[in-house]
């Protein structure tokens, strides 16, 4: 499975870390834990970050408190350090991560809504069905199909719509096209767009399935997954 996985773990963390370190009562003390757990010095941090040590020291110590800047400096400070070094702390946090990494390729939300039909150019897409493409996505889930289906239960697909069910569900390694919309079709939830990757034919079943819930299905003409995700990120930077 291509390992955009990471970038999606590595960000759900990151998140976390951020969490943590502003709920604390002492955040300075929530710094340094973290720090340390990554096994870095003070001096590493800070000439990563490109302030002085002594600075990392007040906000660790508490002297001072740390603003939202200053927090996101310092914990891409401490994934930058530890992607240099393989990910050696990420990959152990990462094993105590929610199970919905399991089958997720990537996940996220745009800060700006984005037509289907935008989305449909920018993933190489081709449309399936014949319903109007009037809806906007405000996010989107790119999931190994082989993985999710068979590992996800109904409950999860509450979770792999993050914020909003407005959003384009996109099924990689997808072989007809079949099992995908099966599991739209019982999913509790529904996306506003699926996505389909892997295969140049799909079965007619799917494209009734997707018809049959008013979902507009297409799909994905990329040559890759590293194609398709790079399509996909150039949403979310044309909305940053």
């Amino acid at each position: 499975m291509y390992r955009v996985l990471s970038d999606y773990i590595v960000r759900l963390i990151a998140a976390r870390l951020a969490g943590d370190i502003v709920l604390s009562d002492k955040p300075g003390k929530a710094m340094r834990k973290w720090r340390e757990f990554f096994g870095l010095t003070q001096t590493e941090v800070a000439r990563a970050m490109g302030i002085a040590p002594s600075v990392v020291s007040e906000y660790e110590s508490g002297r001072r408190t740390p603003g939202t800047r200053f927090l996101k400096q310092y914990v891409k400070a401490l994934l930058k350090l530890d992607a240099e070094r393989g990910w050696p702390s990420i990959k152990r946090l990462s094993n105590v991560i929610i199970p919905l990494s399991e089958g997720v390729v990537d996940i996220r939300e745009l800060e700006v809504p984005v037509a289907i039909d935008k989305l449909i150019a920018v993933v190489k897409g081709a449309l399936l069905t014949s319903m109007p493409l009037a809806r906007n996505i405000y996010g989107y889930t790119v999931l190994d199909s082989l993985v999710a289906i068979e590992s996800m239960s109904g409950n999860d697909f509450w979770r792999i719509m993050g914020t909003t069910t407005e959003r384009a569900l996109i099924f990689t390694r997808v072989s007809t096209g079949r099992s995908p919309m099966i599991a739209v079709r019982v999913a509790p939830v529904k996306p506003a767009v699926v996505i389909l990757h892997g295969t140049k034919r799909v079965d007619p079943l799917a494209i009734k399935l997707a018809e049959l819930d008013g979902i507009p299905l297409v799909l994905s003409l990329a040559e890759g997954i590293e194609d398709l995700i790079t399509g996909l990120k150039s949403l979310t930077f044309a909305s940053s």
